[in-house]
């Protein structure tokens, strides 16, 4: 073997084996798939996905299914190259930035607990959402999401906790409660009141100054609502807020006669808010796949979704437009009836 031929082997060899060694080499990017589906009206693990105690409730048939997006990849199980251009070179998956799932800073451990708590609010806003519809009174209090490591509140003031007044002053409002903390200086001490368990408590805390000077005492607050009758909603370990247009569906079909769904399978997604409007979610396509393989001919959809689901949408999958949860139920009826408008993504 001449010379020549010898380095142009040698360097093949080099060639093949930088590009082997690359292929399994990390790289910033996460893969998104079709996730499992659901149906609301329907079990998982032989346990119903939504129980209703305290009210009467109506046989439903047919499928309400939410449907999800699974990933693969994160800051502590990056893919290899090889993973990424498989998943470029498959039209059902996506593969996006890391930075798109994981904010800087932000492992798959805070992720994970974070769409715990975007699936708990979720599950209360839906709830709020179809008892608003049905025109079924709740209240609402201010809640404690978390608290803050460090911070006055962290030790003194719990998860869950309603805080019902500051410094003696009664609120049913969160901006309230913050603007109450903020009126006092850095090393003043404010009142809290609140109810734990069923036990009114007062908590005093010492105010600190926060990253911009305000003063702050390290809670995070949300709506607490205080619903009529007990709704429970069981999904396994499915996390994030995109489900909550489907379980108002759920329950709204639980809770009144009649089958919303006329027995076909519809899929569908969205965020909710309580008094009903719907929102945009991520992984629209990756959503629809799975919708359609489960069986699914319907696709509820949020109106900040349309234009990419026109995009993308398979073969026999109708997309509906659901601006709220009324028109969700609106154009239910009118696909089960055959009479009244269906609003489409085409319509914007």
């Amino acid at each position: 073997m001449s010379r020549r031929a010898l380095t142009l082997l040698l360097a093949g060899f080099l060639v093949l084996a930088l590009g082997v060694i690359g292929a399994f080499r990390p790289v910033p990017y996460v893969v998104l798939s079709p996730g499992p589906t659901e149906n609301t009206i329907g079990e998982v693990d032989k346990k119903p996905v939504i129980s209703i105690k305290g009210r009467q409730t109506y046989p439903t048939s047919g499928a309400l299914n939410l449907v999800t997006v699974a990933y693969q990849g994160g800051p502590a199980a990056q893919i290899d190259l090889l993973t990424a251009l498989r998943g470029w070179l498959d039209p059902t998956v996506a593969v996006v930035p890391q930075e798109t799932i994981f904010a800087p800073g932000r492992d798959a451990e805070e992720v994970e607990e974070e769409n715990v708590v975007e699936m708990s609010n979720s599950q209360d806003s839906a709830t709020a959402a179809a008892l608003t519809e049905l025109k079924i009174p709740y209240s609402v209090g201010v809640g404690v999401l978390s608290t803050e490591k460090g911070k006055p509140a962290d030790g003194k003031v719990q998860k869950d906790d309603e805080i019902t007044a500051v410094d003696g002053k009664p609120t049913k409002d969160s901006d309230a409660v913050q603007q109450a903390v903020k009126a006092h200086k850095p090393g003043e001490s404010v009142v809290l009141g609140i109810v734990r368990g069923g036990k009114k408590l007062d908590v005093t805390l010492q105010t600190v100054a926060g990253p911009k000077g305000q003063t702050i005492v390290g809670l995070t607050m949300g709506p607490k609502f205080k619903f009529p009758f007990d709704v429970d909603i069981n999904v396994g370990d499915v996390g994030g807020p995109s489900a909550g247009l489907m379980f108002s569906l759920g329950i709204l079909d639980k809770l009144t006669p009649g089958e919303l769904t006329g027995g076909k399978k519809i899929a569908g997604t969205g965020t909710i808010q309580p008094t009903g409007e719907v929102g945009a979610i991520g992984g629209i396509a990756q959503k629809m796949i799975g919708a359609k393989d489960s069986g699914a001919t319907v696709f509820l959809t949020p109106p900040g979704n349309c234009a990419e689901a026109l995009n993308a949408v398979p073969d026999g999958l109708r997309l509906v437009r659901a601006d709220t949860l009324h028109q969700a139920v609106l154009a239910l009826d009118a696909l089960r009836t055959g009479k009244g408008e269906v609003p489409s993504c085409e319509a914007g």
